[in-house]
């Protein structure tokens, strides 16, 4: 449903589709994927519908080192986006250097300590008289027994 709302939008301005996206981390290493993001496609304009058919340019933003690494696999990546088009699509990349928004990632929950492991804590911080300082303790405790295992 995203899509059918989104793809309109991202043609009109950016001559490309959700799909392109969505396909991004496929299309480029996984190292590439998390600082890499596809901007837009420019479409060269044909002065009539007699003119032939011409690749475009997929505009790429990428972050520091990425760039580098990006442009050494220019070939590779047009091959595969042109793979996921179909057809001979994009024959250019063009590289904008800015910050990409990592993906958002849930954070993990840890697991709870086991009843005996929590009581010890507790037991061990029991007799600090400030109650702040006792629950950051604990807390401390629980991290570092996490850790441990």
């Amino acid at each position: 449903m995203v899509s059918a709302v989104l793809d309109p939008v991202l043609a009109r301005r950016a001559g490309m589709t959700s799909a392109l996206l969505g396909a991004w981390p496929e299309i480029v290493s996984g190292r590439l994927a998390d600082t890499t993001r596809p901007q837009k496609i420019n479409w060269p304009r044909r002065a009539s519908e007699d003119d032939p058919f011409k690749p475009a340019t997929l505009v790429v933003a990428a972050e520091g080192m990425a760039a580098l690494h990006l442009q050494h696999q220019t070939g590779e990546i047009i091959q595969r986006v042109n793979a996921f088009f179909g057809f001979e699509a994009v024959d250019r990349l063009q590289l904008v250097h800015k910050a990409v928004a990592p993906a958002h990632k849930p954070p993990r929950r840890a697991a709870p300590l086991p009843r005996e492991a929590e009581e010890r804590l507790k037991a061990l911080a029991d007799g600090i008289e400030d109650e702040a300082l006792r629950e950051a303790l604990i807390r401390l405790g629980r991290s570092v027994k996490r850790e441990r295992g």
